[in-house]
């Protein structure tokens, strides 16, 4: 690979911007002599918390665990079904699954490729339990009806904010509306640790109750347990480099909006069709996904000029071996399957030069007039 090819992503780019400050992080945290759930990941979880706007924020060891204990944490036992997408990383239906529940897919909206609130009803059961909207490559889910008829139906919500750190739906982040909200904090995140680590958030004092017992084995006083529980612990050293990323994060996240800016403003939205502007939110531009229906032509294309890209995903869940033919619901997702067809990823991470950001443009322009 040569040395001006432009990665789709580059977790490092963002170490080297901070390097000094994270270095002084993991310093501090070696000389603590405490290791695992000490004062840097209370701090974080403070930091984190203020920054959100959430009552509680609970450290865990990954963005799949956020999503599976936040789920127990509100109620879902197994055997309840969740209602979810299939347009989403694996993870979102592995946590489900890993608890025992049971995923039921709901089809998309065709502009945000969050899920449709109109496509929930019709999937309400005796056994539904929960709701998991997925704020897909940033674009927040449409939480205010998702609400609604979680409400009108006794149901539990917990938001899939991995891709949506700093997300914004009517200036109130994502997260804080449902029940408890899962970050994923995996380095390629706009929040990115350099490991593994996630943390579930929310405004219940019970449900954080809850959290903070399930993450460590139903511990109220240690080696003593009083539910069962997990080994879920985001670690002191994580925890103090995500502190210093978080001071960032604002700054970074503008960076990314006004990449995708020049994008939006170099794509001829025929050939090749950029994401859609909704009204009242705040993209974090996790991802740039455009669509073409020639997305392989493009692809290569890209790729001859020295710039990576990606497909995310290549496949929908209900597509894949691991899930295929024994998901409810995956019969009638004509939405996301049309969507698969046709996504590509561009670069859009903070640390791309203005003048790398140009060449991107005008590689686009070059194809789109090609």
């Amino acid at each position: 690979m040569s040395s001006d090819f432009i990665p789709v992503a580059d977790p490092k780019a963002q170490v080297n911007a901070h390097e000094p400050e994270i270095i002084e992080a993991i310093e501090r945290v070696l000389a603590s002599g405490r290791y695992i759930l000490g004062e840097e990941v209370k701090a974080f979880e403070r930091e984190f918390a203020d920054f959100l706007g959430a009552g509680f924020c609970i450290g865990l060891a990954s963005g799949t665990d956020a999503i599976a204990l936040a789920l127990r944490a509100v109620g879902v036992a197994p055997g309840d079904e969740v209602i979810t997408v299939s347009h989403s990383a694996v993870a979102t239906v592995a946590a489900v699954e890993q608890i025992g529940a049971v995923p039921v897919f709901a089809d998309i909206d065709g502009r945000t490729g969050c899920l449709d609130p109109s496509r929930i009803a019709p999937l309400i059961c005796e056994g539904t339990k929960a709701i998991v909207p997925v704020h897909i490559y940033g674009q927040p889910a449409p939480m205010e009806e998702i609400l609604v008829i979680a409400r009108r139906n006794n149901l539990k919500v917990v938001e899939d904010c991995a891709q949506a750190h700093g997300a914004e739906i009517n200036g109130l982040k994502v997260g804080t509306f449902a029940d408890a909200g899962a970050f994923s904090f995996y380095p390629t995140k706009n929040l990115g640790a350099i490991g593994d680590g996630g943390a579930a958030v929310t405004n219940s004092p019970d449900v954080a109750e809850n959290l903070r017992l399930l993450r460590e084995y139903g511990w109220k006083e240690r080696y003593v347990s009083s539910i069962p529980g997990y080994n879920s612990r985001l670690d002191e050293i994580q925890a103090a480099i995500l502190r210093v990323k978080l001071r960032f994060l604002s700054e970074a996240n503008a960076r990314r909006r006004q990449i995708a800016e020049r994008y939006y403003a170099a794509i001829d939205g025929e050939r090749i069709i950029p994401p859609s502007k909704i009204e009242h939110t705040l993209h974090a531009m996790h991802l740039f996904v455009v669509r073409c229906c020639n997305r392989d032509a493009l692809q290569n294309f890209l790729k001859g000029k020295g710039i990576g890209t990606a497909v995310h995903y290549p496949k929908a869940i209900h597509q894949q071996s691991a899930y295929a033919d024994r998901i409810k619901g995956a019969a009638n997702l004509p939405r996301t399957e049309e969507l698969y067809e046709n996504i590509l990823t561009l670069p859009v991470w903070p640390e791309l030069t203005d003048a790398q950001v140009e060449r991107i443009c005008s590689t686009l322009i070059e194809w789109s007039r090609s």
